[in-house]
């Protein structure tokens, strides 16, 4: 690991945003257990590549993220690759909370009457996050959501697994290409809690050389070869459609 860059805390039903440069790396841990983190991708050269789910899932050949996974862009390219994962299942296809889905399962705080305390959510978040780079409702894209893992059952119901929460689980992603990321701790969508769930997470950015030749993410599959390909073409300058 490089050297610590910056670090700090996101209380619980927050949101921000950072610019992730090429080879840095961001640490994300759950402090206190049961923490969930939405998270975007975009190209800030290009707003209009982002994250692409279902390609992230569907050229791994997986239904979730870990270790050795690489995380998409709608241009073939990768964004970010997953280094290191002590929770081991991370999720992509439920989305967000919306303030109707909020307000349906905890009520309605609204900043006016809660202050700071208001019950935020996961859709509204990423636009306000968004809009500061001139992102609008229409730039928005499914998202990961970090440290959650969903289950199916027999009948095709997804559920939130809320067993596998544990405190200061960590992941960490290597930026392979300039990343605008926007990032929120508000619940996840399929969270049973009876109140508002406020669950902090911390987030530290490290220095970090690049992916080597033999890098486990570059070749867990024959598809992120190519993507990493592609990285390669669009940095070096030479065309802008390598995929």
């Amino acid at each position: 690991m490089g050297n610590l860059v910056y670090t700090d805390t996101l209380p619980g039903g927050k949101h921000w945003s950072l610019l992730m440069r090429r080879n840095m790396r961001l640490r994300l841990t759950d402090v206190e257990g049961g923490a969930n983190i939405g998270m975007l991708f975009y190209n800030p050269q290009n707003l209009l590549e982002r994250y692409n789910a279902p390609d992230t899932l569907k050229c791994q050949h997986t239904f979730k993220l870990t270790t050795g996974h690489c995380l998409y862009s709608d241009m073939g390219r990768i964004f970010c690759s997953i280094v290191g994962d002590t929770f081991g299942w991370h999720e992509t296809v439920s989305g967000n909370t919306t303030k109707a889905t909020v307000t349906r399962k905890w009520g309605e705080k609204s900043y006016q009457t809660a202050r700071n305390d208001w019950q935020q959510n996961g859709h509204d978040s990423f636009l306000v996050e968004g809009s500061k780079y001139g992102l609008t409702r229409r730039d928005l894209a499914a998202n990961v959501n970090w440290f959650s893992k969903i289950v199916v059952a027999d009948d095709g119901a997804t559920s939130l697994d809320t067993t596998v929460a544990k405190a200061g689980a960590q992941v960490e992603l290597r930026f392979e290409m300039e990343t605008l990321v926007l990032f929120h701790t508000c619940p996840h969508p399929f969270n049973p809690a009876n109140s508002y769930p406020r669950k902090g997470a911390q987030f530290e950015i490290f220095e970090g050389p690049p992916a080597a030749d033999d890098d486990p993410a570059r070749l867990s599959r024959p598809e992120n070869g190519r993507g990493f390909e592609n990285n390669r073409i669009f940095l070096a300058g030479c065309c802008e459609e390598a995929h």
